[in-house]
């Protein structure tokens, strides 16, 4: 009787193994005896070396996990789109999303019941229409910026980082951020520079043997400390009759409703704190790179805008649907350079199939954006900066250009203000500004290298630039010191 048992489960092994290893041959081609190349500028650019070598989708194994990588974009869209209910997951994020955040970061938590909550809490508070709301602020804040320009132009990181640390800061918990050197701004950089998740960054995410928690936890131990602090802050604000209306007041309100406790909502609303900076700043310094390199295209943006808007005020946000040639330059911003190269990954929550390809449960999948952005195909000629591909087109792909922005239900939810963000710090920069590059002692132009980009995990930026900005006329530094006398009155009595 012995025999035949352990002569049962050996056959059943033996089924399950050779199931596996059928399985495995009907997956996408790819690496499978040599290890996955690194490439220290990024992931997608490895990636990019394994899709000239085995095709626009393929796979590899992260320990024993299946891993699809995906380089077109329509095959990304038909899965992670279409099929988006088994295709909304994550992958198990150990280090990143277990152990730094306790689960409670919606960017890395599974599809389900808590998700839909989190999601919830920030398609009320940044939808298309949501995000109107905050155009008021963006315009105040960005007038500050063109302050900051006009007197150290070299500091322009930080005037940026500035601008988008203080909307993000008054959307999620109606304050605004006076400076960088804020403590409570420092921290939240740190937490950001700790979130991110690599390929193959952590052992512990290929085989999962937790020995060391000792750091990461003292770290989720701080930014837990900060999240309930502020969201607390908002709470002691709402009882004196004093908030202002923002994201976490909002969730304060239905907190029973969304069944989190404190510290769940506390990270939940912390979510544009976490990752609406980053993708801000780094979008509006790609800006600044197109313009040193492709001045043309920039002339005939700042010829619209003395169109529309003329010389004697700044652009505002009434002034976008007259000026389509600079939304298309916007687009066309997102797409030369992604900010976002390598989509946050998905996971399968059921087998599939696709194009003949064996896609089991389990399986991550990543949406590799830089190769789709640069893909001829859809994109002629992809490292032209040229706007006018996003002109005169009726593919509601180019219409509504979201591919930046990532895939499905797990789209960035802060596409909506990100975008208002963008835009009204281009048209201003644009009209108040001609960019000029760098010249040596010869007088020769030194341009930036497009490709020198600083990575941190899930965006990168262009590596810091030395440019000359000129304002265009003899009236543009008094207007912009008349508006931004304006503004700080404003945003003093404001905060």
């Amino acid at each position: 009787m012995y025999s035949f048992v352990v002569i049962v489960i050996s056959l059943v092994l033996v089924a399950v193994w050779a199931d596996r290893q059928l399985k495995a041959r009907r997956l996408p081609p790819g690496p499978r005896a040599e290890p996955i190349p690194r490439d220290p500028r990024g992931p997608w650019l490895a990636f990019e070396g394994l899709r000239q070598r085995y095709g626009s989708i393929f796979s590899f194994f992260m320990g024993t996990r299946p891993v699809i990588v995906i380089s077109k974009a329509q095959t990304a869209w038909d899965l992670l789109e279409k099929r988006g209910e088994i295709y909304s997951s994550r992958p198990r994020m150990i280090m990143a999303h277990e152990i730094l955040s306790g689960g409670m970061r919606g960017l890395s938590m599974p599809y389900g019941k808590s998700w839909r909550s989190w999601r919830k809490i920030h398609n009320t508070g940044m939808s298309g229409r949501a995000s109107l709301a905050y155009r008021t602020h963006q315009t105040l804040e960005s007038t500050l910026v063109l302050r900051g320009l006009l007197e150290s132009p070299e500091r322009y990181s930080y005037h940026l980082q500035l601008f988008a640390t203080s909307v993000v800061l008054s959307i999620t918990y109606g304050r605004r951020a006076v400076s960088l050197d804020d403590e409570l701004v420092k921290q939240n950089y740190d937490t950001i520079l700790e979130f991110q998740n690599t390929p193959g960054k952590y052992l512990v995410e290929a085989r999962p043997l937790q020995w060391f928690r000792r750091e990461a936890e003292r770290i989720r131990a701080r930014d837990t400390i900060l999240y309930t602090t502020l969201l607390r802050q908002v709470k002691q604000k709402m009882d004196a009759g004093a908030v202002k209306e923002c994201i976490s007041s909002r969730s304060l309100a239905t907190m029973d409703a969304l069944g989190f406790s404190e510290v769940e909502l506390a990270y939940a609303v912390s979510a544009p704190f976490g990752a609406g900076i980053d993708t801000t700043v780094g979008s509006v310094e790609v800006f600044l790179l197109a313009a040193l390199h492709f001045p043309a295209a920039a002339k005939k943006a700042q010829e619209e805008l003395d169109r529309v808007v003329g010389r004697d005020r700044l652009p505002t946000f009434d002034d976008e649907p007259a000026l389509p040639y600079l939304r298309a330059y916007i687009k066309e911003v997102t797409r030369w350079r992604p900010i976002v190269p390598l989509a946050v990954p998905h996971a399968v929550t059921r087998d599939d199939t696709y194009e003949g390809y064996f896609i089991p449960k389990g399986t991550t999948v990543y949406g590799n954006i830089f190769a789709m952005t640069q893909d001829p195909e859809m994109f002629p000629e992809p490292a032209v900066f040229r706007p006018e591909r996003f002109l005169d087109t009726a593919d509601p792909r180019f219409v509504e250009f979201t591919l930046p922005f990532g895939f499905g239900r797990r789209h960035c939810p802060g596409m909506h203000v990100a975008l208002q963000s963008i835009y009204v710090v281009i048209a201003r920069i644009l009209w108040a500004f001609d960019l000029e590059p760098e010249r040596d002692e010869k007088g020769k132009t030194v341009l930036p290298d497009p490709d020198d980009f600083k990575f941190m995990g899930l965006t990168r930026s262009p590596a810091p630039m030395r440019f000359a900005l000129r304002p265009r006329g003899p009236d543009v530094a008094r207007i912009i010191e008349a508006e931004a006398a304006e503004a700080d009155i404003r945003l003093k009595e404001w905060d």
